[in-house]
């Protein structure tokens, strides 16, 4: 009881012993990033079966394993959104970002040279169609959207928001900070989504914290697959893996060697050990979790964005605030005294 760390989403927290156990075997924990590609074929055949596993559950058909975070995959799939539009020739300018998204979002479009511009949520937390759409011009680039988003709502109206932006040929990215709601229930390809990135530590159980390490694959759609990260794993017709360096259109390396591949063994682990079976009962148990909770907490604090939420939720004590004089500071610091981890 006194051990509840309820930060929402921004960590799995459950880091099995089995994933320990794998990623400590000699054959994976002695070898170098240097060796020739014949003397690690079976750390090669790891990295192509995360792919595989990954390409399934989003839908996207070429991922990158390379990024070593969350945010560095966002980084890298607004590299692969800009040479995708740099290699037709465009030069839109405008990254589109609904104000209930992840910090990150703004700042890794603003990186990337782009003007960020906000999009207004409405009263039920979700995106407001009549801000969004005089929005979407020639000029913009893409729409980072996370689904379900930061305030716990299911994101209905993306397969519309996604045809808005094909139409002017801007890409709709899609947050996968929240992929641990709908993971084997929905794909972001599914919903029109052309990119996103995995939160390995958020989603498959890898740790996380105290600056790493990390991973943060991403996922796109096949008009994006020639710009992605080199080196590529590749499997010929007798079944040997290498790693590819020669892709005309990459961005390119956007660090060392192919990821973090402890990290990304890790994740292996956990999506083999639950597997296509398991995965979605993951999912389902973290929406009726979080619906649990909600259920005891509204009727004691305000609950803005109805009765209803996906794997987290938002309360409120504005009420209490404006009675009481007491703030959301004031309660977290209190829940400290008892020795709880107050909640974001």
């Amino acid at each position: 009881y006194t051990a509840i760390y309820p930060l929402g989403s921004c960590t799995m927290k459950y880091n099995p012993k089995i994933n320990e156990d794998m990623a400590s075997r000699d054959g994976f924990r002695n070898i170098h990033p240097l060796q020739p590609d014949d003397t690690v074929q079976g750390a090669l055949e790891v990295l192509w079966d995360m792919e595989r596993w990954l390409a399934e559950i989003s839908g996207m058909p070429a991922i990158s394993l390379q990024p070593t975070a969350g945010a560095q995959g966002e980084l890298t799939a607004l590299l692969v959104c800009k040479a995708y539009h740099d290699s037709k020739g465009r030069r839109p300018r405008k990254v589109l970002v609904p104000d209930s998204s992840h910090g990150t979002n703004p700042a890794s479009a603003s990186y990337c040279g782009y003007t960020v511009e906000t999009v207004k949520s409405k009263p039920d937390g979700t995106v407001d169609l009549d801000d969004l759409k005089p929005k979407i011009t020639a000029d913009v680039a893409c729409l980072m959207m996370t689904n379900p988003n930061t305030v716990g709502i299911f994101e209905k109206d993306i397969p519309v928001i996604a045809e808005w932006l094909h139409k002017v040929d801007a890409q709709l990215y899609y947050d996968g900070a929240n992929l641990n709601a709908i993971c084997g229930v929905a794909r972001p390809g599914d919903m029109g989504c052309d990119m996103m990135h995995f939160n390995v530590h958020k989603t498959f159980s890898t740790p996380h914290g105290g600056g790493g390490p990390g991973a943060g694959p991403i996922g796109v759609k096949e008009h994006l697959r020639p710009f992605l990260p080199v080196p590529r794993v590749r499997r010929s017709d007798d079944g040997a893996f290498s790693l590819d360096y020669n892709e005309a259109q990459s961005i390119g390396r956007i660090r060392n060697y192919y990821g973090n591949f402890g990290i990304l063994l890790r994740g292996l682990v956990y999506l083999k050990s639950f597997g296509g079976d398991g995965l979605p009962e993951i999912g389902k148990r973290s929406v009726l979790n979080a619906n649990y909770l909600l259920a005891l907490l509204k009727g004691t604090f305000q609950a803005p964005y109805g009765d209803r939420c996906m794997h987290e939720f938002v309360l409120s004590v504005s009420d209490k605030k404006r009675d009481k004089g007491v703030s959301a500071t004031d309660f977290a610091k209190r829940m400290a005294d008892y020795g709880l981890h107050a909640p974001t």
